[in-house]
């Protein structure tokens, strides 16, 4: 295999681009000067990643240079109690199939998207890479989580055998453009932002935020997500190995800043520019103490994020009401 560089008239696939990630990385793609024609993506009903046999078509007859794999079964913790069995089975199924048949078709480089929730459920703050495998896992999370490692491990795994040049990266909690807004089974930013917003409508003099608003969490925006995610696949594989090693190789992809809940809903509140007061419901599960990525990685490879989480939030109430507000009006 010759040194794939990544240009404008590269083939990108992007699994997943109607996702969070997903959808801010074909943005990033076009906004950097890559034509529709160049980035290669599919619906589910196009192609189902857990079936072997259309993934292996797909590539056969596909012209593919690079792949950027953000496509997953995800959901909250609900979600993950309920359906272990589908999170571990499909997320497990989308990588094996899109990774294996990515090499048979000599696709050199690809990108693969984990998750934070691969690092111990008791672990040093912030988390470091080398944390991964040291300790139990969050128990609620833990089938989701297995197939992120695996993930990470199938890339280290090809690469070590096939000297194909297959990268991982771990972002931390994201944020913004075509997030859930679904109250049932959003994360905290979207969730909190549609009830604050939703207050502000009716008038009401208080909104409910769940815990005591204590505890503390790492927030990305998820463009800073997607132009890192492009950064860490560009650059040149003497340099990507200089600063990771062959079995943790994966990178942690974060905004190096962790706020209390409290700090968070008070920044939304300013934001939707709600008039009422925070009530905390201390009956309410806090979850960990404190979860912040370690990315110290990241910089030394010459990346950090660009948006506040000011700005980030700013960005995504503008989304939120001419996008969700509108189809409902």
């Amino acid at each position: 295999m010759g040194k794939a560089m990544l240009n404008t008239r590269s083939k990108i696939y992007v699994a997943g681009h109607l996702g969070l990630v997903g959808s801010a990385i074909v943005r990033k793609l076009m906004a950097d000067g890559y034509g529709e024609s160049n980035i290669v993506t599919c619906t589910h009903s196009e192609l189902d990643l857990t079936n072997q046999q259309e993934v292996k078509d797909f590539f056969q007859s596909t012209r593919i240079d690079f792949v950027i794999l953000a496509a997953a079964k995800v959901g909250g913790i609900n979600a993950n109690n309920t359906y272990p069995a589908e999170f571990i089975y499909q997320n497990l199924m989308i990588q094996s199939n899109v990774i294996h048949e990515a090499y048979l078709a000599q696709v050199e480089k690809l990108l693969f998207l984990g998750s934070s929730c691969i690092y111990p459920r008791m672990v040093n703050q912030p988390m470091s890479e080398s944390a991964m495998l040291t300790g139990v896992l969050e128990p609620t999370n833990e089938p989701y989580a297995l197939a992120k490692i695996a993930g990470i491990k199938l890339c280290e795994s090809y690469n070590r055998q096939y000297g194909t040049d297959y990268r991982s990266v771990m972002p931390t909690n994201l944020y913004g453009l075509n997030d859930n807004f679904d109250l049932e089974n959003s994360h905290v930013i979207p969730a909190l932002m549609r009830k604050v917003h939703e207050a502000k409508l009716q008038g009401s003099s208080n909104v409910e935020v769940w815990g005591t608003g204590k505890v503390m969490r790492e927030f990305l925006y998820v463009d800073d997500m997607a132009e890192a995610s492009l950064y860490v696949l560009g650059l040149d594989k003497q340099i990507f190995a200089a600063h990771t090693e062959p079995m943790l190789s994966h990178i942690n992809v974060g905004s190096g800043v962790d706020v209390t809940i409290r700090e968070l809903a008070e920044t939304i509140v300013e934001v939707v520019g709600f008039e009422g007061e925070l009530k905390f419901d201390i009956s309410k599960p806090d979850g960990a103490p404190r979860k912040l990525l370690n990315i110290d990685r990241l910089k030394k490879l010459g990346w950090q994020a660009r948006h506040s989480l000011k700005e980030g939030l700013t960005e995504t109430y503008g989304w939120y009401l001419k996008n969700i507000m509108d189809v409902r009006s």
